[in-house]
């Protein structure tokens, strides 16, 4: 009786290979041989998965944002049931910046297939819809500060300059110009243009004193 072959348990193998190929070498340095040699079995059976060179990066990003979709709802569920806007945004925002050795080997792959997708928008648009969907998330979350709610922040320019210091500040940590501790406070500074700055509640608590005093040190 010839043996049943697990098409799920196979193509895992062969994810894992083209991650960690696209990880330890760009996505430049994938190939059908590559991830092949990598998960150890033929180039036919690589091909008889994914196609094309494409179908391999589309599938490798897609990867990326399941990872990086687990990670932020672990950090948003750990909030609590309604989090305040800005408190999500950070926490989600977080999750997304390369700050640990598994975050920045997916982050190495996200901007590899930005730069792949480049010259290549057929295969760009399979961002479209995911961008859009966060661009709008993020602007909703913005709509409900008080700083919008005053009419003093725009949340659609707001939410795309936010993501965009976000990847700005990703490429930064991944080329080791950044630190994450500087990463995390430009992203804290960026927020604070948002959403105000937070005070202290030793601050909060003396308003209206008559003479604001400093929170003790």
């Amino acid at each position: 009786m010839p043996k049943r072959v697990d098409h799920r348990e196979r193509r895992a193998l062969i994810a894992d290979a083209l991650m960690r190929v696209a990880a330890e070498q760009g996505l430049e340095g994938v190939s059908l041989r590559h991830v092949a040699a990598a998960a150890q079995v033929s180039a036919g059976m690589v091909q008889h998965y994914f196609r094309t060179r494409d179908e391999m990066m589309v599938f490798a990003l897609a990867v990326v944002s399941e990872r990086n979709e687990t990670r932020i709802r672990r950090a948003v569920e750990a909030l609590g049931a309604t989090p305040p806007p800005r408190a999500l945004l950070r926490a989600m925002l977080t999750e997304l910046l390369p700050l640990d050795e598994e975050r920045r080997a997916d982050g190495r792959v996200a901007l590899a297939f930005l730069a792949y997708t480049a010259v290549r928008p057929a295969v760009a648009a399979a961002l479209h819809d995911d961008t859009a969907a966060l661009r709008a998330f993020v602007a909703d979350q913005i709509a409900r500060s008080p700083l919008a709610t005053a009419g003093r922040v725009d949340p659609e320019p707001a939410a795309v300059g936010l993501l965009a210091v976000l990847e700005g500040l990703g490429i930064h940590v991944l080329g080791g110009h950044y630190s994450p501790e500087t990463a995390l406070v430009a992203l804290d500074a960026q927020l604070d243009l948002i959403f105000g700055r937070e005070l202290p509640v030793e601050t909060v608590s003396r308003a209206g004193s008559g003479r604001p005093r400093p929170a003790p040190r």
